[in-house]
């Protein structure tokens, strides 16, 4: 089950969307939010607070 390129999560079978750019990738979404902020917006996922890959960019800072 492909995970969707713009939040992480995965895509149901038979579910979501498939978009295949001219240079041969394929980006999978699983609703047309995270497809339009890509695509047409093209944000950044890593600066959105409701996608896994924000939480993975987060460095985090011990205290010593």
């Amino acid at each position: 089950m492909p995970n969707c390129s713009f939040c992480g999560k995965p895509v149901e079978k038979g579910q979501g969307k498939i978009f295949v750019l001219n240079t041969g990738k394929i980006l999978y979404f699983d609703k047309s939010k995270c497809e339009k902020n890509m695509l047409k917006l093209k944000r950044n996922p890593y600066k959105l607070k409701w996608t896994k890959f924000h939480e993975k960019g987060k460095v985090v800072k011990e205290k010593t």
